[in-house]
């Protein structure tokens, strides 16, 4: 089993994320993505703005992008990156197994994961 992958927390680490990284803006979500150059799990971090709607809106949207990353990850880690997943207004809206390859997209568009042609997560 993978390890679990390690959280973003800190404004400080997001910024770095949106500033330097790889942006893959996809129908359900937005992906920015920061290679670290080292082995170690990649670091996630979630974030909904205002805009989407209430606390209860982004929460639930967060949740949806969260276990999403979990299901794609576990079938196929990826490592050495930061990986921030901007929910959108339509990320509570689409069905989830449509997130879940909004995210494999993403991550292709990034070029953070193998999940092209025979990928692992195909």
């Amino acid at each position: 089993m993978a390890p679990a992958p390690q959280r973003l927390k800190r404004r400080a680490e997001f910024l770095r994320v949106a500033q330097r990284g790889r942006k893959a803006p996809v129908a359900g979500l937005v992906l920015q993505a920061l290679e670290r150059h080292d082995d170690a799990p990649a670091r996630l971090g979630f974030t909904v703005t205002k805009k989407v709607g209430n606390a209860v809106v982004r929460n639930r949207t967060r949740r949806r992008l969260k276990e999403a990353a979990r299901l794609l990850l576990r079938e196929a880690p990826v490592a050495g990156c930061d990986l921030v997943l901007i929910g959108r207004g339509s990320t509570r809206r689409r069905a989830f197994p449509a997130l879940i390859d909004d995210l494999r997209r993403a991550l292709e568009r990034a070029g953070v994961a193998p999940f092209g042609e025979g990928g692992a997560a195909r």
